[in-house]
C-alpha cells in the first residue's frame, strides 16, 4: 500500500512538473508573439498616421515592413536640445521603459497632459517620399478620463500642419472617449494647424464643433459626451509640442528648410 502511494505521488510530481514546463513555453511562445503583434500594430499606426497606408488597408507583415522601410527613417533625438543621437539604435529602443528609468529621464514639470516623466531621447520618424522628407511622426501621450492614451501625431514638412493623428492604446469609454479611434473623427485633423505665427503650440479639442481647417485652423471638434478625453488630447498635444516635449526638435528641423 506504501509502496503504491509512493508510486502514486511520484508519478503525480513528474506529471505537474512536465505540464509546468509545458504551460511555461506555451506562456513564452504568446508572450513572443504578443510582443511581435504589438511592435506589428505600432508600425500600421505609423503608417497610417503617416499617410502610407490607408485606414481599411488589411496589410500582411512583410508588406508593412516593406512600407516603413521605403517610406520611414527612425531617429532618436535628445529632447532637451533636439539634436539626433548618435550610436544607438532607434528601432531597439523602448520609450515607455526609458521614460520610467530615473537614469534615462527626469520628472516633467507640471503639465494638464499628467506626463510624469520626460525620457531623455525619443524615437521620432521622418517621412520619406521619392526620395524628399515631407513630414514627421512624434509620439504622444497623456491622460483622459480613465487611462493613459498612446498615439502619434504626423506634421507637414513645415512642422506647423498637421498631415495626422492616430492612437494605438487607450482604456477610454467605448462609444464616448473611445472614439479617438474613429475615423471620421481622425479625418478631422489633417490641415489644422498645431502652431500659430510664433510657434507657439496652439491646437486643441474643443467643446461642441469647429469650423474647417482654412477658416479655423487651431481646433478640432470635441468629443460627444467625452469632455475630459477631449481636454486630455488637447493637453497632450500642447505638452509634446511644447519646449519638454519636441518643441527644441522642431525648432531644428524648421533651421534646416524643407529637412532635406
Amino acid at each position: 500500500m506504501e509502496h503504491s502511494a509512493g508510486r502514486t505521488v511520484a508519478f503525480t510530481t513528474v506529471l505537474c512538473i512536465v505540464f509546468s514546463v509545458m504551460v511555461s513555453a506555451v506562456a513564452v511562445s504568446l508572450h513572443d508573439r504578443q510582443e511581435e503583434n504589438k511592435r506589428l500594430d505600432k508600425i500600421k499606426n505609423v503608417l497610417r498616421v503617416a499617410g502610407l497606408a490607408k485606414a481599411d488597408e488589411d496589410l500582411e507583415p512583410e508588406e508593412l515592413k516593406a512600407r516603413f522601410e521605403g517610406g520611414l527613417e527612425a531617429y532618436l533625438v535628445e529632447l532637451a536640445t533636439g539634436q539626433i543621437v548618435e550610436g544607438m539604435d532607434p528601432l531597439a529602443y523602448d520609450q515607455r521603459r526609458a521614460a520610467k528609468d530615473p537614469e534615462r529621464s527626469s520628472p516633467a514639470p507640471t503639465n494638464r497632459a499628467k506626463v510624469r516623466r520626460v525620457p531623455a531621447h525619443a524615437l521620432v520618424y521622418l517621412i520619406k517620399e521619392e526620395g524628399r522628407t515631407t513630414g514627421v511622426v512624434l509620439p504622444i501621450e497623456g491622460y483622459g478620463l480613465w487611462s493613459t492614451l498612446y498615439g502619434y501625431l504626423a506634421l507637414q514638412v513645415d512642422t506647423r500642419t498637421v498631415r495626422g493623428i492616430t492612437f494605438y492604446e487607450h482604456g477610454e469609454t467605448a462609444g464616448l472617449g473611445g472614439e479617438v479611434d474613429n475615423p471620421r473623427w481622425k479625418a478631422l485633423w489633417p490641415g489644422r494647424l498645431a502652431f500659430d505665427e510664433k510657434f507657439e503650440p496652439k491646437l486643441r479639442v474643443k467643446k461642441g464643433r469647429a469650423g474647417p481647417p482654412d477658416r479655423d485652423p487651431y481646433q478640432v471638434d470635441g468629443l460627444s459626451g467625452a469632455t475630459l478625453t477631449s481636454n486630455g488630447v488637447s493637453a497632450m498635444i500642447q505638452f509634446w509640442l511644447g519646449r519638454s516635449g519636441f518643441g527644441p526638435y522642431l525648432a531644428e528641423l524648421r533651421k534646416q528648410g524643407d529637412m532635406g
